[in-house]
């Protein structure tokens, strides 16, 4: 295995106003680990692209070996239906370690992949002999396995950090915190500069005062007065003049920083969707089948109440996403269900992947089809909730949103019109820690009932969960009820 030199690589879109990083230069050596890591739309999936040879860059040069066989395992899979997410990607993870490569290349491989075959894909890429490359917003999985990140931050630079990823978040935290003190310190210098200006002045003025009474009584006036006021000025104006300077670097550093913007979400139940005392949903002696198929379950037993949180979990392929599916007002071809189903007047699914907005239509104008009796100050103030606060930024073609961007759109639509059944069907895949973490604010305080499909257990930790329903292969376990904010 040879070594893979990248020299001043940058990349940037066509009509694009900065490139997704610029400038970038790194040596990857035989058998290094490097995740991957950075905000949704920073660029991470294009750059591992341009590793595998898919894409070229816009300036730079990036020297493979020509025997260099890398194989890479893209986000997004296309595959014959019939298969779960986590199912897809174990068959290719399979394909690709078969061809025994000197490299990988794998972007979010851990998405979709139960508890059980996560241990696999740990295992696995832990004795995998050569050199792995990793997208990733999982820190588990980076810390168990990576030993190098880079991190693609603010305004194209992207950072290579040797060590882990925990080690580079608290680095930034003290970061953080050093240039927190530093503003403090120049707010207090400012304010006692200021104080001492204000001081000089006074006594100038009296001097001055002092010198005109002089002359009346025929006195000589005290020339060095107005002699020590410019001094002091001068001496005043260029402190301020250095610790904005100052002010203004400290806050450069702090905003090249990866930083967290809370939510601040207001949520509108859809009208009568909710009766108080009355389950939401009511399944008894269900089955669920696809046509042709058996079924993948014939005896399910579920009820669902106002505000409650239900954790659909289970291996890949039990029949998760299907039974998500069985909830909604139509049925898709060729589902079919048995026994008692009594559902919910308003069910949404959330749309990670931002296919439900419209690309061409600004952020304001998608909000306004979801809540199109609106007044426009209240369209806006609703959507500075979720951080599309100034002008551009509400006029801004969802095209051109981040994957970040578009979950908070898509929170902000649903949120606007509240049904009394949210579906998340693993919401937390693909979302970097920021827009995780927004997830997390607006469904902890979602007003209406939450189901939920994940393998994510720090996200159901964090979120209330009240049920918890185990699919298995052939067959479910009880729904089991958990104490009040048991996870």
């Amino acid at each position: 295995m040879s070594t893979v030199h990248l020299q001043g690589l940058t990349l940037a879109h066509a009509g694009a106003a900065a490139p997704l990083f610029e400038n970038f230069s790194a040596t990857i050596h035989p058998g290094q680990r490097i995740a991957i890591v950075g905000d949704n739309g920073s660029g991470k999936s294009t750059l591992l692209r341009l590793l595998a040879g898919e894409i070229a860059p816009s300036s730079g040069r990036l020297q493979r070996p020509s025997d260099w066989h890398s194989a890479y395992l893209p986000q997004q899979l296309d595959e014959p239906a019939g298969l779960s997410g986590g199912e897809r990607v174990l068959q290719r993870l399979r394909m690709l370690l078969a061809e025994a490569p000197d490299a990988l290349l794998l972007d979010e491989p851990g998405n979709h992949l139960d508890a059980t075959h996560r241990r696999w894909l740990l295992r696995e890429l832990a004795y995998f002999p050569g050199t792995l490359l990793m997208v990733t917003h999982d820190l588990a999985l980076s810390e168990a396995l990576c030993d190098t990140v880079w991190a693609l931050q603010p305004g194209g630079a992207l950072r290579v950090f040797h060590g882990a990823w925990s080690d580079l978040l608290a680095e930034e935290a003290l970061q953080r915190e050093r240039l927190a003190r530093q503003l403090d310190d120049l707010q207090r210098q400012r304010e006692q500069t200021h104080q001492a200006l204000m001081q000089s002045q006074r006594r100038a003025a009296q001097a001055r005062e002092h010198g005109a009474r002089s002359i009346e009584q025929r006195k000589w006036a005290t020339i060095r007065s107005a002699t020590k006021l410019g001094r002091g000025n001068s001496h005043g104006a260029d402190q301020q003049a250095q610790l904005r300077a100052q002010r203004a670097a400290v806050l450069d550093e702090l905003a090249a920083l990866p930083r967290h913007e809370p939510l601040q979400p207001r949520f509108h139940l859809q009208p009568g969707s909710v009766r108080q005392g009355r389950a939401l949903l009511q399944i008894s002696q269900g089955s669920l089948a696809w046509a042709g198929t058996t079924p993948l379950f014939d005896d399910l037993a579920l009820s669902l109440m106002p505000g409650e949180r239900l954790a659909l979990v289970g291996e890949n392929g039990s029949g998760k996403s299907s039974l998500a599916l069985a909830l909604a007002t139509t049925l898709p071809p060729g589902l079919q269900r048995g026994g008692s189903w009594t559902l919910p007047t308003s069910v949404a699914r959330l749309d990670q992947q931002g296919q439900d907005l419209t690309p061409e239509a600004t952020v304001l104008e998608q909000l306004s089809r979801c809540a199109p009796d609106w007044p426009l100050q209240q369209r806006r103030h609703h959507l500075a909730g979720f951080l599309f606060r100034e002008q551009a930024a509400v006029e801004r073609p969802v095209r051109l949103l981040s994957g970040g961007e578009r979950m908070r759109l898509s929170l902000a639509c649903l949120a606007a019109s509240a049904p009394a059944l949210l579906i998340l069907d693993e919401p937390s895949n693909h979302l970097d820690h920021r827009t995780r973490q927004h997830l997390i604010e607006v469904l902890r305080g979602y007003p209406g009932a939450l189901l939920l499909i994940s393998h994510d257990e720090a996200l159901l930790s964090r979120l209330g969960i009240t049920q918890r329903l185990q699919l298995r292969r052939g067959g479910l376990a009880p729904a089991v009820n958990l104490p009040p904010g048991g996870g």
